[in-house]
């Protein structure tokens, strides 16, 4: 018996759940064409950071207007007009976007990171044009304002979703992190903006301190399969619930944690530190493996998988709420001593 991989993910018909996350291997496009070949179903490119937006328009501005004003053989500054073709850090972006949809033959989603509205409707409209098949809004956002409430957070989300949902014709993600006061709620209210997927959750790394050098540092670690319940649980909740396609994303390592994922209602599965750890065959080793389990389990389709132990479709709905954690603490063996 031969099974069926394919998924559909805001729209999109795809080969199977194995989508490729954000991470420094597509940043060329020999290298997306090595995870294509692997058995990538779709990537979405590393991140275009407003940061990067904003950085290089101020850098460019001041460049050419350095000594402006202050000698008359100098009304417009010293340096000549950028020449045609010069290109930034984001230009650069949408030319490897560009490149890319030339090249592979699967989707390639853009993914814009940041806070505000700022660059983002603009360079949305430019991925489009670049030829992007879909956009992820990776909006990354701590919020560390003590006067700002809960629900300014949530408006700054919700009115970024709208903007940019107005400003394009291609699909929109949004992936958000899981601090909200409302999970459930804050999804439903993405969606009415425009989000056609949610992509559950932003990573949030954490700072460390160097206690030798006293300083804060960056201190980057890869996820683990143990990451995985946070999405499992709340893919679950969400399924049926929100209108929208499903993406999982933090913790997914194995074929097991894929297969876990669309029995909660997940439409993709996507991964960075797996393949960074192990390279574009993962993807090859994790596709085997699950249609060797499907076919074994007598399923014939990831559709007909998909959702089947979701909280709506669980017999014990409770399991994913508060009963599960009394069962958990309960049923915890403990050491002998």
């Amino acid at each position: 018996m031969s099974v069926n991989l394919e998924t559909s993910y805001l729209g999109m018909t795809l080969s199977s759940p194995l989508v490729v996350a954000p991470s420094p291997l597509g940043r060329r496009v020999a290298g997306l064409q090595r995870l294509e070949e692997a058995g990538a179903a779709a990537v979405v490119l590393p991140s275009l950071f407003e940061e990067q937006i904003v950085h290089d328009s101020y850098q460019v501005h001041a460049a050419l207007e350095a000594g402006a004003g202050v000698y008359q053989e100098a009304a417009r500054g010293y340096l000549p007009e950028a020449a045609e073709g010069y290109t930034n850090g984001s230009e650069r972006y949408l030319a490897l976007l560009a490149e890319a949809r030339r090249t592979l033959r699967i989707p390639v989603i853009a993914s814009l990171n940041g806070a505000s509205a700022g660059g983002w409707v603009e360079y949305a409209r430019r991925m489009e044009d670049a030829g992007a098949s879909a956009l992820e809004l990776n909006v990354y956002f701590i919020a560390a304002d003590v006067e700002e409430t809960g629900e300014q957070v949530e408006r700054r989300y919700l009115d970024l979703v709208a903007a940019v949902r107005r400003a394009v014709g291609i699909p929109v993600a949004v992936k958000v992190g899981p601090y909200f006061s409302s999970m459930a709620n804050m999804a439903r209210r993405l969606v009415e903006a425009g989000a056609n997927g949610l992509v559950l959750f932003n990573r949030f790394y954490q700072p460390d301190i160097d206690v030798e050098d006293l300083k804060v540092r960056a201190n980057v670690e890869l996820s683990t399969s143990a990451e995985l319940r946070l999405p499992l649980r709340w893919i679950a909740i969400l399924k049926g619930r929100v209108k929208a396609s499903l993406a999982a994303t933090t913790g997914v390592h194995t074929a097991e944690d894929v297969l876990k994922l669309v029995m909660a209602g997940a439409d993709v599965a996507m991964s960075a530190s797996a393949l960074l750890r192990r390279g574009p065959g993962w993807l090859t080793g994790v596709r085997d493996e699950m249609a060797a389990w499907m076919e074994e389990h007598e399923y014939d389709s990831i559709e007909q998988m998909k959702g089947s132990l979701s909280q709506a479709a669980s017999p014990d709905p409770a399991a994913f709420e508060r009963a599960n954690y009394m069962e958990t603490l309960v049923t915890y063996a403990t050491p002998t001593l």
